[in-house]
C-alpha cells in the first residue's frame, strides 16, 4: 500500500512538471532585441528639440511636426508599429538615448566623430551646411568677420564649435527661434545654423536678415541609434532606401522645402 502510494505521488510530480513545461514553451518569448521591443510595444519612439523649423517645430495646435517627424512617421510605417515624436532638450538628446528614453534621434543631427564614439548613426537622411546669417545692414561678409562679434547658436551643437573656432563671442540658446529673436532686439551680431533653418526663418517671419559667405562647413544628418540595437540600425536604414527608391522621400521634401535635399 505504502508503494502504491509513492507511485501515485511520483506520477503526480512529472504531470506537474511536464505541465510547467507545456506552458513556458507554448508563452511568448520575451524580446530579446530593441527591434523586438518595438515590434512589442506597438511603436517607435524618436526624439529632437521641437525648435528647428522646418524640421522639426510645433505647430500651431501645439503638435509637434515638420519634415524630421514625418520621415520618422513613415519609418514607423515601414516596421509596421505606430511613430511616437518626442521633444527633449538638444544638449540632453544623447543622454537620453543612451538611457534608453526613447529608441533613437530623429532631429537633424549631424554625423561627428565625436558622436558616433557614443552612438551609431544611419545612412544620411540629408546633406547641409553651416550658414552665416546677420541684419540686412550688417557689414559682416562671413566667418572671417567673427571675431569679437557676438554670435548666437544652439547650445551642443557643431555649430557652437565653429563659432568659438572662429573667435566669436558665443552665447547659447535651446532653439533657433529664440537667438534670431535676440538678433532681432539688437543683441546678437550674428547667428549660426543650418542654412535651409535660415532661409526658412527669412521667409516665414520676414526678418531683415541675410546670408553672409559660403557654408562654413557642409554636414551629413543621420538618425543615431544606440549601439546595443544594431537589428533596428538594420531596419531604418532599409526604410530609408525604400522611402527613397519608391518617392516617398522625395514627397515629404518637396513639402517642406520645394526641392529634394538628400
Amino acid at each position: 500500500m505504502k508503494k502504491f502510494n509513492m507511485l501515485i505521488i511520483a506520477t503526480l510530480f512529472l504531470l506537474v512538471v511536464a505541465g510547467c513545461g507545456a506552458s513556458k514553451s507554448n508563452s511568448d518569448p520575451t524580446p530579446t532585441t530593441t527591434l523586438d521591443r518595438i515590434k512589442a510595444d506597438g511603436k517607435l519612439t524618436y526624439a529632437m528639440s521641437g525648435q528647428y523649423p522646418p524640421f522639426n517645430f510645433f505647430n500651431e495646435k501645439n503638435e509637434l511636426t515638420g519634415f524630421d517627424v514625418e520621415i520618422g512617421q513613415e519609418i514607423a510605417k515601414r516596421i509596421n508599429v505606430n511613430p511616437a515624436p518626442i521633444a527633449t532638450e538638444w544638449d540632453g538628446l544623447i543622454a537620453g538615448l543612451i538611457a534608453s528614453k526613447f529608441d533613437m534621434i530623429l532631429g537633424s543631427m549631424a554625423i561627428t566623430d565625436e558622436r558616433l564614439l557614443k552612438v551609431d548613426f544611419s545612412t544620411p537622411y540629408y546633406r547641409s551646411g553651416a550658414q552665416v546669417i546677420v541684419p540686412s545692414e550688417s557689414k559682416i561678409s562671413g566667418g572671417v568677420d567673427l571675431k569679437g562679434k557676438t554670435i548666437g547658436v544652439v547650445l551642443g551643437t557643431t555649430f557652437e564649435t565653429k563659432a568659438r573656432e572662429l573667435g566669436a563671442t558665443v552665447k547659447t540658446y535651446k532653439g533657433d527661434p529664440d537667438a534670431f529673436n535676440d538678433m532681432a532686439n539688437g543683441r546678437l551680431d550674428g547667428v549660426i545654423t543650418d542654412k535651409i533653418v535660415g532661409l526658412n526663418a527669412i521667409k516665414e517671419n520676414n526678418y531683415p536678415y541675410k546670408l553672409v559667405g559660403d557654408l562654413l562647413y557642409t554636414e551629413k544628418m543621420g538618425i543615431a541609434i544606440r549601439k546595443d540595437s544594431p537589428k533596428l540600425l538594420e531596419a531604418v536604414n532599409s526604410a530609408l532606401a525604400e522611402m527613397m527608391d519608391d518617392g516617398t522621400y522625395q514627397k515629404i521634401s518637396e513639402k517642406y522645402f520645394s526641392a529634394d535635399i538628400r
